[in-house]
């Protein structure tokens, strides 16, 4: 399994920004599905972005529709990193966030498949004051 490292989390007031960084154990990270999840107290674990390999040296993102627009997930070329940048951001925000990985590309349920991805990260705490 590729072990994952999450940092960047911390308490913020809303319309804050925060970055997140994702820093994976294991080549080829090129090939694999990097995640972002997020889990608030009393809630299931939900899927907020995610980035695939389409080309060389290209890739898709996809997000939750509650972070498109204020959210933007990007890969560290070269490196083993995947970053979160979250803007705007609003109480609803406040959750642990976990970064997880899965190879050969997303599942047949798609991206956000929770159940689908194999590796995660031990979580970061996302704090979002009003």
């Amino acid at each position: 399994q590729v072990q994952l490292v999450e940092s960047g989390g911390g308490s913020v007031q809303a319309g804050g920004s925060l970055r997140l960084s994702c820093a994976a154990s294991e080549r080829p990270f090129s090939s694999y599905v990097m995640g972002w999840f997020r889990q608030a107290p009393g809630k299931e674990r939900e899927f907020v972005a995610a980035t695939t390999r389409s080309g060389a040296n290209a890739y898709n993102a996809y997000y939750a529709d509650s972070v498109k627009g204020r959210f933007t997930i990007s890969r560290v070329n070269p490196g083993n990193a995947v970053i979160l940048h979250m803007n705007s951001l609003i109480p609803e925000d406040t959750a642990v966030y976990y970064c997880a990985s899965r190879p050969n590309g997303c599942s047949e349920y798609g991206c956000g498949d929770v159940g689908s991805y194999g590796s995660w990260g031990q979580g970061t705490q996302v704090t979002v004051s009003s």
